[in-house]
């Protein structure tokens, strides 16, 4: 982040320090409405516009798999239970039923459509999610930061169609038509013309309606995508951004706008029915997303955010005082947000009095829908024959993505499986292995879907655990550089808010100390390798994927490394401890997820 940056930011959070987070999720937003913008009574100057959003889908087009396929409802008794949600075959449907009887109805998403996708989505670049999303009915969308995982010019291939580079087409006689919805990037201009990658804004027109929608990802994209994905581009502030560009559309009338905003905020819940701002301690929301809401110009009505898979439907203060409607669906396709927006023809503006907006899980209970279920069904044939093949088999359940504890058993087995892979001499002599957090995409569960039977690890199953297909690297640190890695997962301004926990190899331990602030957090006379503690002038060889040693997720530390050895993808070492570690008659038994030492 720059100075001027951060200097923005500082100014933001001291302008916007008086203004308190109000309403609640699912209620009716009061506020003022603008001047002389009473409604008559005339029945056809009201007209309740329809904006159905979801976000983070991560090209994930069949159930998630264990606990990341769950939603936690909140029950009258304060309790809170799991019900198995997602699925595009009835994510379709619910949008579909959502907008029966709707005459003016838009669908948006906030970014992170594609990228991080399971097998099979991912094996084919991700055309088989735009197939879907054209299908389903998606109006626009903004990009996220896993939208840029291969690049740009795959980015624009998913805009604009044509077939992959490298492996061509994949069906055969047919070209990949791109998507028929608009990708907005309005804060992603290239270094050397300036302009934006692509389109900024997109408006939407019916009956007189004009509604304009304005996309953007985060400004940190940089520090949680790979360098060669973002090369040449700049990432720009999302709030200087989206006020520029809500100037420019009210300029030329568009007086209703939406912001789809690829950041967003942590409730004090994680229940999807939670009220996001009720009254009392430990109540609202956090992040990001809550000091660019705070400062956005009021000519924006409503934000539709993502980032952060949490659900909520919040209201946040405009600058000037005015509650405004803040949204975000959780994350693969388990949810979807229904927002009545109410345009006045007088004002050509929303009316910000009757703003509503609630979360809606899409239940597995309910028909799927047929064109879906057809997609999965020719894309898995063309899967099959890689998809399928067992690579291993497990004893129970390996939370990864859907552990919430800062330790995950299946984060512990990939950094036990680069150790292991990139210990000897010759492949780079690694003493310990760390692993990101956000790499491990899903879990494994036991009980897969599919036939291969309960504690069969297939090949698309590991992808979908691993899908970056990041190549695997060994790198010289000292122990001074680790001891600062580590206190990195609880500082800085990508992480400070939000720790990012490396999952460590066997060998590796340490206590993490919640109850103390910032770097304090990490106790460093309990930092050991092997039982020794780690000596701040020595070198130590670590493993790591390429995205953490170029510094991804704001471990800027790693970038100083030397003597790096490149080794084989991350997803093959994944493959090979698998297959070496278990059999159908001898599983691999969750790890017990004992190296982390935390005290709450």
């Amino acid at each position: 982040m720059t100075a001027t940056t951060q200097r923005h930011r500082r100014a933001r959070r001291l302008t916007a320090a008086a203004l308190a987070v109000t309403a609640g999720a699912g209620a009716l937003i009061v506020a003022a409405l603008p001047a002389g913008a009473a409604p008559s009574a005339a029945s056809d100057r009201l007209v309740d516009v329809q904006l159905l959003s979801i976000n983070d889908l991560h090209g994930t087009l069949e159930p998630p798999q264990g606990s990341s396929g769950n939603v936690s409802e909140l029950q009258a008794d304060g309790t809170t239970k799991a019900i198995p949600a997602g699925g595009v075959e009835y994510l379709a449907t619910s949008l579909r039923k959502a907008r029966e009887g709707k005459s003016h109805t838009i669908t948006a998403a906030a970014g992170d459509m594609i990228g991080g996708s399971p097998m099979l989505s991912g094996l084919f670049h991700d055309e088989p999610t735009i197939e879907a999303m054209n299908k389903f009915g998606l109006d626009v969308t903004s990009v996220g930061n896993h939208e840029f995982d291969e690049g740009r010019n795959e980015l624009r291939r998913m805009q604009y169609g044509g077939c992959h580079a490298v492996e061509g087409c994949f069906e055969y006689g047919k070209t990949f038509e791109g998507a028929k919805f608009p990708y907005l990037a309005a804060n992603v201009t290239d270094e050397k013309t300036k302009r934006p990658l692509l389109s900024p804004t997109w408006v939407w027109k019916k009956d007189g309606v004009k509604i304009g929608f304005i996309g953007v990802t985060l400004e940190g994209t940089p520090d949680v995508v790979t360098a060669e994905g973002v090369k040449g581009l700049k990432f720009g502030d999302e709030v200087e951004t989206i006020n520029k560009y809500a100037a420019q559309l009210n300029a030329q009338g568009v007086k209703s706008i939406v912001a789809l905003i690829h950041e967003g905020g942590l409730p004090a819940s994680g229940a999807y029915n939670y009220d996001c701002n009720t009254p009392g301690a430990g109540a609202g929301i956090s992040g990001a997303i809550v000091d660019i809401a705070k400062n956005l110009d009021p000519k924006v009505d409503a934000l539709v955010t993502g980032h952060t898979h949490q659900a909520y439907a919040c209201s946040i203060p405009d600058p000037a005082g005015q509650p405004r409607t803040v949204t975000s669906a959780a994350s693969l396709g388990r949810l979807f947000t229904e927002t009545t927006l109410t345009y006045d023809r007088a004002t050509k503006d929303i009316v910000r009095t009757a703003v509503k907006s609630a979360n809606h899980v899409v239940n597995r209970d309910q028909p799927k829908a047929s064109d879906m279920t057809e997609l999965i069904q020719r894309w898995n044939a063309l899967a099959a024959p890689v998809a399928n093949r067992p690579v291993g088999y497990i004893s129970g359940d390996i939370n990864g993505r859907g552990s919430s504890a800062p330790e995950k058993p299946l984060g512990d087995l990939i950094a036990d499986a680069q150790l292991e892979a990139l210990s000897p001499a010759a492949k780079g002599g690694a003493e310990l292995a760390v692993m990101n957090p956000g790499g491990i995409r899903s879990d494994l569960a036991y009980k897969a879907s599919g036939a291969e039977g309960d504690g069969v690890v297939t090949f698309g199953e590991a992808f979908t655990v691993q899908p970056f297909t990041n190549m695997m690297n060994v790198v010289d640190l000292t122990g001074a550089q680790l001891i600062t890695m580590l206190q990195q997962q609880v500082t800085g301004p990508v992480n400070g808010a939000n720790p990012k926990i490396l999952q460590v190899s066997k060998g590796f331990t340490y206590t993490l100390d919640l109850t103390k602030a910032g770097a304090d957090r990490i106790v460093v006379d309990s930092v050991r390798l092997n039982g020794q503690a780690i000596d701040p002038a020595r070198t130590y060889r670590v493993a790591m994927n390429e995205f953490l040693a170029g510094g991804g997720d704001g471990f800027t530390v790693l970038k100083e490394h030397k003597n790096k050895l490149v080794g084989a993808s991350d997803l093959d070492v994944f493959n090979a401890y698998l297959g070496a570690h278990s059999s159908a008659a001898a599983p691999l038994a969750p790890p017990a997820a004992d190296r982390i030492t935390v005290v709450k």
